[in-house]
């Protein structure tokens, strides 16, 4: 039985516990040379960062039984329609009050649950100042590359006040995923969501995971209490952030499911006692659930656990993996996980009630921010959810907020590794017919000019969105040779043409000092290669790669990667980290421009170009 728990809880814990080891305090310092500095994004001082806020509604956070699935698995194919409304709203995620984009007035917005075979349908209406675009992150767009939601490669944009209509059918992707804003940096600001494909109803190939009793969405993030275009001129400071070019904004906090902690939201009379929301799931005892896992942040890996429980992986970006037993799951930007949990943990003096905890990865932290809440917490709690019952009140107990309780003997002690990931059926990845080389660098574009922007580049390339079409409406490189690689819109396009079937090979050397997750629009990929230093004709790893959509290419390392390129339309692979993407971080690929062109894309979509206009 699926058991539904209340939208958030309070609970009076002395301050000191309540936040505890949860406030940034000696953060590490990696990859840049950096020096102490308070966050531009941090807002301790107040409970407000913008006195202009008034005028505008108040974001709400969706109920927790918005993140139990609904059990649709196995229906008829149908069609599946959404009104999407995106609009600037206020809220407070984590106590402290921000200027948020979101869709329907809600953070994180609707959680769409379909299965393979249906059809999609959202009317996505624009109330903002700047136009938008909405990514169906990881689905595969075959024949629908002008839904992929990309602005200024598949689209322009829907422009302020203006609407499109997205309509395509799930074609093969089953598994966990998420949409969210395409355009500049506004999914920073919240305009994200799950996006949950169940296998189709009597499907040949059913997902191939273990049985499990319930289903729930477990949204990570980090959080910035400034609004992204102002961090994002924060970050092409002259000389950079704290005095290092290259510096990410710190985040502030965190969110799960939309619900964090901060303590600048406490007022002075709080001093010594907080009364604090968590989101919060009821389940019932001695059952198996299914926790999916999705970081929709815009920098920072999460790493999630749950006292007393040890999990086990079963999916990661939508490919069923063999179990993996784990103690906890650091899931980067862009990634998903599919965990199983067991309700059968002894709750010690509460009887059945549990931290979950989503912790921001510090070592990417390139200054200090002393006021970042660096830990996330949720309740899980045992019981039947009916209200009024015991259960529903019950906390965990607040001494272990930033004293976890070890698993019990024998169960796994360790995170996730992720070379440990095999899929389920999985063998070699095909041979490669096609090879692409590039770097991944961050610079300044002219050499060392401190008052120039410091950009993120592929080879020479460091991408700027088109102004008024998009690549695939130009045809950019259509008229190149199969297996061509140039530069176009003034340098700022770098494209990759491929217009026979190919089995592709990415060989990626990562110059930079940093970590980056890579994300390839359209296709999932094998991981057929990595290591430290650059890539030398290193031994491949080809006997059961993992296949996913989005991976962490690590700080001067090499990756290989392999995907048959045989879906027609212009495919983005870039950094997912929002930073790097507006500075440049994205490389395209032009998959059979011959079939593409073929395209019957709808004629108000390309009017829009002339009216898209600003997406920052």
């Amino acid at each position: 039985m699926l058991l539904l728990g209340a939208a958030t809880a309070a609970v009076v814990v002395v301050l000191a516990l309540a936040l505890g080891l949860g406030l940034g305090l000696g953060l590490k310092h990696t990859h840049k040379n950096a020096s102490s500095a308070a966050s531009s994004s941090d807002s301790n001082s107040s409970a407000t960062t913008d006195g202009s806020l008034s005028g505008l509604a108040t974001v709400t956070a969706p109920d927790a039984s918005a993140a139990f699935l609904s059990g649709l698995a196995g229906e008829p194919p149908t069609t599946r329609t959404y009104q999407f409304v995106v609009e600037e709203r206020r809220g407070a995620p984590d106590g402290v009050e921000k200027r948020m984009l979101v869709v329907n007035g809600q953070y994180p917005g609707p959680t769409i649950e379909a299965n393979a075979g249906d059809r999609l349908v959202v009317n996505v209406t624009n109330k903002m100042p700047n136009s938008t675009a909405i990514h169906w992150h990881g689905l595969y767009q075959r024949g629908t590359n002008f839904y992929d939601g990309t602005a200024a490669i598949t689209q322009c944009g829907i422009p302020p006040g203006e609407s499109m209509v997205y309509n395509f059918t799930f074609d093969g992707f089953v598994g966990t995923t998420w949409w969210h804003a395409h355009a500049g940096t506004q999914y920073t600001d919240g305009i994200t969501g799950a996006l949950i494909v169940h296998a189709a109803q009597n499907a040949s190939e059913p997902e191939a995971v273990p049985a499990y009793d319930g289903d729930l969405v477990i949204q990570m993030a980090d959080l910035y209490h400034g609004f992204s275009p102002a961090l994002l001129n924060d970050y092409f400071t002259p000389g950079g952030l704290a005095g290092t070019p290259g510096n990410e904004p710190v985040p502030d906090g965190g969110t799960l499911n939309g619900i964090g902690q901060h303590p600048s939201s406490l007022s002075p009379s709080s001093s010594a006692l907080s009364a604090q929301r968590f989101f919060t799931a009821t389940l019932a005892p001695n059952r198996t659930y299914r926790l999916r896992l999705l970081n929709t942040g815009s920098f920072v890996a999460l790493r999630f656990s749950v006292d007393a429980h040890a999990l086990t992986v079963v999916e990661a970006d939508g490919t069923p993996v063999r179990p993996v037993a784990v103690a906890a799951v650091s899931v980067a930007v862009a990634q998903r996980y599919s965990v199983l949990l067991r309700t059968d943990a002894t709750g010690g003096a509460t009887g059945g009630a549990f931290w979950m905890r989503a912790a921001l990865d510090q070592d990417a932290f390139t200054y200090d921010n002393p006021g970042v809440q660096t830990e996330v917490r949720g309740v899980l709690r045992y019981g039947d959810g009916v209200s009024g019952d015991d259960s529903d009140a019950m906390m965990p107990d607040a001494a272990l907020l930033d004293d976890p309780p070890p698993l019990p003997a024998g169960a796994p002690q360790a995170d996730l590794d992720t070379d440990d990931l095999v899929p389920v059926g999985g063998g070699p990845a095909p041979d490669a017919t096609f090879s692409v080389y590039f770097t991944i660098s961050m610079q300044y574009p002219g050499g060392a000019d401190y008052l120039s922007r410091f950009l993120s580049f592929i080879n020479s390339t460091s991408w700027e969105p088109l102004q008024g079409t998009a690549s695939l409406f130009a045809r950019v490189g259509n008229a190149s040779a199969d297996g061509a690689s140039a530069t176009y819109g003034g340098g700022s396009q770098l494209v990759t043409t491929v217009d026979e079937r190919h089995v592709v090979e990415f060989v990626i050397d990562n110059l930079d000092d940093g970590d980056h997750p890579f994300h390839l629009h359209g296709h999932k990929f094998w991981i057929v290669g990595s290591g430290a230093g650059r890539y030398q004709h290193q031994a491949l790893e080809n006997k059961t790669p993992m296949l996913r959509d989005t991976l962490v290419i690590p700080a001067y390392t090499y990756t290989v990667l392999r995907f048959v390129a045989d879906n027609p339309g212009y495919w983005a692979f870039h950094c997912h980290i929002q930073w790097h993407m507006a500075a440049g971080l994205l490389f395209q690929m032009n998959v059979l421009p011959s079939e593409s062109a073929k395209f019957a894309i709808p004629q108000y979509m390309l009017d829009q170009c002339a009216r898209s206009g600003s997406m920052q």
